[in-house]
């Protein structure tokens, strides 16, 4: 999740660099991160991704819609509500001549604070669509007005509504496949192995037939959170508190014990060493408890690059999905 903070606010317009007119943020969200930055050890780049949790709400929505704006959604992309907060919502798209269409539910990452359903995900609809999937993309309410409990609750109320809708929108309610990416995979992977959020929203966990996680490392919190080299320690502070007992709570890792979701497909970038253990450990975890978690790490790759590019021909994550979603059917 570091990498998609550098790729969301690297850009942003601080002193005398400059971006398109159409990517500049508000004058008083780019002087806020100014104000934070000034000066800062380690140089901008680093405070820029440690300040997240710091920024005013108004500043880091405007940053998530600007983020939004680059990617339109896919033709036939249709909003609808899943709860009574503004960022319960999601989008479908159904494809064409399926009245039965098993469906992949995508969760954004952003740090548990920031993002947009909308990122990267008009080219997974039409990918998921040609492979006979329906395709969703939700939001979820963000920290600090929502704590991780709350999102990860958000993403299996997501999962309610459309199995509660799968009659009139043409789904299979009980052929239901989840995809994170960075706090996103986190997020799936808590709801995949802590029954709790989907026994509250009265969702058998055999509904769900597959999850897939895309460059995760929040897997074991405490794990993470304590690394010396975890320059966006502030980020995981923000969203789970210094607490090591509400941490190991919140760590999918923790719950891998039976229930799960039987099936997993772990997907680390090859680059990042905290990304590939903490995946590791999770499929370890899961596979002692009886499920089937493989982990698969793609070369080649960023943390930004690997969510944008899932849908791309030829791409190796995307392949390596395809074969994973012919196994949910």
């Amino acid at each position: 999740m570091r990498w998609m903070l550098v790729a969301m606010l690297g850009v942003i317009a601080l002193g005398g660099m400059a971006l398109a007119q159409r990517e500049r943020l508000p004058a008083e969200c780019r002087q806020e991160i100014m104000q934070l930055c000034r000066g800062a050890e380690g140089g901008l780049r680093q405070c820029i991704m440690t300040a997240l949790p710091k920024l005013s709400d108004p500043c880091r929505k405007a940053i998530g819609d600007r983020a939004a704006e680059a990617y339109p959604p896919a033709p036939g992309t249709v909003e609808h509500a899943f709860g009574t907060d503004p960022k319960q919502r999601l989008d479908l798209v159904k494809p064409a001549g399926i009245t039965r269409a098993p469906v992949l539910l995508f969760v954004h990452g952003g740090g548990w604070s920031i993002g947009d359903k909308a990122h990267a995900a008009g080219e997974k609809a039409k990918w998921a669509n040609g492979q006979g999937w329906a395709f969703a993309s939700a939001n979820y309410r963000l920290v600090p007005q929502a704590t991780v409990e709350q999102q990860a609750a958000d993403v299996a109320s997501a999962i309610a509504w459309l199995r509660a809708n799968a009659a009139r929108e043409g789904l299979d309610p009980d052929r239901i496949v989840l995809m994170g990416h960075s706090a996103g995979a986190h997020l799936v992977a808590l709801v995949g192995t802590d029954p709790q959020y989907l026994k509250a929203a009265s969702v058998p966990m055999g509904a769900v037939k597959g999850v897939v996680l895309l460059d995760g490392a929040g897997y074991d919190v405490p794990t993470q959170a304590s690394a010396e080299m975890n320059i966006v320690k502030p980020m995981y502070e923000a969203a789970f508190t210094k607490d090591p007992q509400r941490q190991a709570a919140l760590s999918p890792t923790r719950h891998a014990e039976a229930p799960n979701v039987a099936r997993w497909l772990i997907l680390p970038i090859e680059r990042r060493q905290d990304s590939q253990a903490q995946s590791k450990g999770l499929a370890d975890a899961l596979n002692r408890a009886g499920a089937s978690a493989t982990v698969v790490a793609v070369p080649d790759e960023s943390h930004g690059s690997l969510n944008k590019g899932l849908g791309e021909a030829g791409d190796f994550a995307t392949e390596q999905v395809e074969q994973f979603l012919d196994g949910a059917r």
